[in-house]
């Protein structure tokens, strides 16, 4: 019986094979594919809960307890105490998280010039396109985009 996952499979595939190449070149700078994302979210959407940022990127709270405190470790996020509720934590870059957002954004656009080269600019183009118009269909947002400041601490 031949498969009929014409459409996952490749689509699957690719995304893979980004992302291994992307994660070969953030480790230039140190830094894994997803904690650049949450960087760049962070820079957005700062000073943020870790619960709303966890909302942002649809993953559970302690998925991204676990990726933050990498992060705070690291020394490129902080955590202080919510001044409007004591139980909760607010996150920020630190200057040295926020010096490496024009690093991360160099790496993203030699990604996008690799997938360009290979595909073409046009067929790059319309890719971009169709994959985030899957993306919104799907429920998705670039995170830190869609919500207001108040929101964001929550």
């Amino acid at each position: 019986m031949e498969t009929e996952l014409l459409l996952l499979h490749p689509l699957l595939h690719s995304a893979d094979l980004v992302e291994e190449a992307l994660r070969r070149r953030l480790d230039m700078i140190g830094l894994r594919p997803r904690q650049a994302r949450v960087i760049d979210a962070l820079s957005r959407m700062e000073p943020a809960s870790q619960v709303a940022l966890a909302r942002e990127f649809a993953i559970t709270p302690a998925s991204m307890s676990t990726m933050t405190a990498r992060l705070i470790d690291a020394g490129l996020i902080s955590r202080e105490v919510d001044p409007s509720e004591a139980r909760s934590n607010l996150l920020r870059l630190t200057d040295r998280g926020r010096g490496l957002l024009s690093e991360i954004h160099i790496a993203w656009s030699e990604i996008d010039a690799m997938i360009s080269q290979l595909v073409g600019p046009e067929n790059a183009a319309e890719l971009s396109r169709q994959t985030k118009n899957l993306r919104e269909k799907l429920g998705g947002h670039v995170p830190g985009q869609c919500k207001s400041p108040s929101e964001r601490t929550r």
